[in-house]
């Protein structure tokens, strides 16, 4: 039996160039580093770089052009693109290549150029499927956009991932929740969520700075992240990131203003689940106990930095955690001694 081979993105980094208008929350420049879209040679150069690092034997890789709206800009720029990443296809050094876009931005004729091209993946930043969410957010469509936008990528015979915010003006956890189950109708392959971070130079700014909007705590950004990570876990939907990455300019607050960031975010969500599902051990007591659990999970179910250890240890003396590979992820078998 061959070793699954893992994923990784080749990604590069498009600004907000050919947004129709500027989001509430918007400054790509801050998050991506990119203030303008790059020449082709700077693609290929990104590209190359990135090739030089990646071990083909245990590896799978797609092109991937996130941190804009792909389909918005001019067709010719858009083919210019797409061209000068095909020989990479051809060299197999990628199998295929994904893109970011916005759900108003997807048209028969936008699907067709993109097949044309072997995009294989459409990741649509929704956001959020309220549409009272989405006006105060400055996004511009509605949620019946969003839906008419995932079939037809899905109907063309695209991977479609959708990308989530919480915390969104006029959001709660209620909405968030509702917004979980309506794209479980959409059929995405997988999601992504993120918590909004308020960066420098942002139309929210100004709403925080005035009293106007405050951002979610971090306990509020991992409950709402946990619980529709359950919803999506329970509908066989894979969540493939949570919170964005810890770049420099995140982690010296260089751009942050304020909001729910922590460089290790998904591992808090996680470590929050796993805890969910922990304490009831605690309601039986005992000298020791040893608890199997599917190895990609183990890290999370002793938790970010031995938290659901630690509080384990005031009900147990001794406690192990083994890997147990006949478990499905995401639960447990417990012995006690």
């Amino acid at each position: 039996m061959s070793e699954i081979k893992k994923h990784v993105n080749i990604p590069v980094f498009l600004p907000e160039f050919a947004c129709p208008k500027k989001c509430i929350f918007c400054n790509q420049s801050s998050i991506t580093g990119v203030g303008k879209l790059p020449d082709i040679q700077s693609i290929i150069n990104t590209i190359e770089t990135h090739i030089k690092t990646i071990n083909y034997n245990t590896t799978t890789v797609e092109i991937a052009f996130f941190g804009g709206n792909f389909t918005g800009i001019p067709v010719g720029t858009q083919e210019q693109i797409l061209q000068s990443v095909q020989p990479y296809l051809k060299q197999k050094k990628a199998i295929g290549i994904r893109l970011s876009t916005r759900p108003d931005f997807i048209t028969p004729e936008s699907l067709l150029l993109l097949k044309k091209y072997n995009v294989c993946t459409i990741e649509l930043g929704v956001q959020s499927m309220d549409d009272q969410v989405l006006e105060k957010s400055g996004r511009g469509y509605t949620s019946c956009i969003v839906e008419k936008a995932s079939e037809m990528i899905r109907n063309e015979g695209f991977s479609l991932g959708h990308q989530i915010m919480l915390g969104l003006p006029g959001d709660s956890l209620q909405k968030a929740l509702e917004t979980s189950h309506k794209i479980i109708l959409c059929k995405p392959s997988f999601v992504r969520i993120y918590p909004l971070l308020i960066f420098k130079n942002t139309p929210i700014e100004i709403l925080y700075h005035n009293g106007s909007y405050n951002p979610l705590s971090l306990e509020e950004a991992l409950l709402q992240a946990k619980n529709i990570f359950k919803v999506f876990q329970k509908n066989n939907i894979p969540v493939i990131k949570m919170g964005l990455h810890p770049s420099e300019g995140l982690m010296t607050g260089q751009n942050l203003v304020a909001g729910p960031f922590h460089p290790s975010f998904a591992e808090l969500v996680l470590t929050a689940l796993w805890k969910e599902l922990l304490i009831p051990l605690m309601d039986n007591p005992s000298e020791c106990i040893t608890i199997y659990v599917n190895p990609e999970n183990i890290n999370h179910a002793i938790g970010f930095k031995s938290e659901n250890k630690l509080l384990l240890l005031q009900a147990f003396k001794k406690i192990h955690f083994k890997p147990d590979s006949s478990l499905p992820p995401f639960t447990f078998h417990a012995v006690y001694c």
